[in-house]
């Protein structure tokens, strides 16, 4: 196949391009490197069925040549970007999916929508089923993102119904792993980075909000999965991908605690800050279907996963670290 990912120098569109050619298919990576790191693609360089364009999709989208699959990854996915980036964040979730869906018909492609658990907002169902609604705020300070791909996915439904393009929808839950950015938001990368450089752990609330934590390769094996699936009659409805495993804010704090501890000698204590507005109070998503159409299930523990991933934030620190004493030298 050739395959066009949007959002591929981001944290799972990296991991993606990474399985989608793994398999020996072809894949052109777009981005326009808003949120997205072009370290999470510098291995690629010389891989002769990788090649690299950099556009933002919100203000169109074209390739030359056949595609197969078309899948859009194209957004701020944390806190912090979608904070500080929200007109962006709602172009790419309405005008970029609207581009990134004419290509897919413009080519006969697959297309597959990165969705999130988002939808869902503070939810009054849990676990969550794909069939749940969800209670959004339509104007509060996390809209801008939970509205974005509530129209992505309205979107993809009608160019489904109305065009015929063969879609899928993924709602991703909470996913970590290497190649996350420090301090971009997101609880496992904050308390990663804050326990490395000895600071108090950042904890909102009492620390009582659950989610469920999916490791990075788990997440890929889903999505991959759920873009290879034969056509049947259900495939254009939403699946979630996540890991069922449901943990509280305050029992990852201390679990992040405990695994690194080891590494600096030290265990750091933590801070209580009030609960941001429309923080959901629990997140944790029901993989009946996930289980049953695409024989798929989480196999990363928590702990395991954690390991691996405080062992990237340790080198990528230790890194950049170096890269700054390197120039601090070339000032002096």
């Amino acid at each position: 196949m050739r395959v066009l990912i949007t959002g591929a120098a981001g944290f799972l569109g990296s991991h993606l391009t990474d399985r989608v050619l793994a398999d020996g298919h072809h894949v052109v990576g777009v981005d326009s490197f808003l949120t997205g790191d072009a370290r999470n693609l510098a291995h690629l360089a010389h891989e002769p069925r990788f090649e690299l364009l950099e556009r933002d999709v919100s203000a169109g989208l074209a390739c030359h040549g056949p595609l197969d699959a078309v899948l859009h990854l194209a957004s701020p996915a944390s806190p912090v970007d979608y904070y500080e980036h929200p007109i962006a964040t709602l172009d790419v979730g309405s005008a970029g999916t609207r581009h990134a869906l004419a290509l897919a018909h413009a080519h006969g492609a697959r297309f597959l929508l990165a969705s999130t658990s988002e939808v869902y907002g503070d939810p009054h169902v849990h676990p969550q089923p794909e069939s749940y609604w969800g209670h959004v705020s339509s104007v509060g300070p996390r809209s801008c993102y939970d509205e974005a791909k509530r129209f992505a996915e309205a979107m993809t439904m009608a160019f489904h119904r109305s065009l015929g393009v063969d879609t899928r929808i993924a709602r991703i839950f909470n996913t970590y792993g290497p190649r996350m950015r420090p301090r971009d938001g997101r609880v496992v990368s904050n308390f990663i980075v804050q326990a490395l450089r000895g600071e108090p752990l950042t904890l909102y609330g009492d620390g009582a909000q659950t989610r469920s934590f999916c490791y990075v390769s788990d997440e890929v094996e889903g999505l991959y999965r759920l873009l290879l699936r034969d056509r049947a009659e259900d495939s254009p409805l939403p699946t979630n991908i996540g890991n069922p495993d449901e943990f509280t804010v305050r029992e990852l704090a201390e679990l992040v605690q405990a695994l690194v501890a080891p590494i600096t000698g030290a265990r750091p204590g933590v801070e209580v800050r009030p609960l941001p507005q429309d923080d959901p109070r629990q997140r944790r998503p029901d993989i009946a279907r996930a289980r049953a159409t695409l024989g798929w299930a989480p196999t990363v523990p928590l702990r395991e996963g954690l390991a691996r991933t405080i062992a990237h934030f340790a080198e990528r620190l230790g890194e950049d670290a170096s890269a700054a004493s390197r120039t601090l030298a070339d000032v002096r």
